[in-house]
């Protein structure tokens, strides 16, 4: 099956930067990473998984939740079939483990609805301490 293996999380002074990545693979036949809308999600400790930011298989639609916008922005390589998710001035409150999911359901656009049919990473955990 799909598999997504996120990377890139650690341990980050408040104000700091992050790059995530989430990495593709194990297409099913007649699929390429082109086929995958992929969004991003996060859970806090003790809270809800929160849907973040997608991508469409394009790259053209792009969604930024209204909480993050400004300090995320969600980007993809075609060419490594890896999704980013660049993470400015970063706040405790950031602290989660970050999710990347993809669905080959959706041509146009994308979603961040946990919910939807996705294959789901395991997260990278994100720690904002100073």
């Amino acid at each position: 099956q799909l598999r997504l293996v996120e990377s890139g999380g650690g341990l980050v002074q408040p104000g700091g930067s992050l790059r995530l990545s989430c990495a593709v693979s194990g297409f099913p036949d007649g699929y390429t990473f082109k086929d995958y809308a992929i969004s991003w999600f996060r859970q806090a400790p003790g809270q809800a998984r929160e849907g973040l930011s997608c991508i469409s298989r394009s790259g053209e639609y792009i969604y930024v939740d209204e909480s993050v916008k400004g300090r995320f922005t969600i980007s993809r390589d075609d060419a490594e079939n890896t999704v980013y998710l660049q993470i400015e001035k970063l706040k405790p409150e950031d602290t989660a483990v970050y999710s990347c999911a993809g669905s080959s359901r959706y041509p146009l656009n994308c979603v961040i609805y946990d919910y939807a049919p996705f294959d789901w990473g395991k997260g990278t955990l994100v720690t904002v301490s100073s």
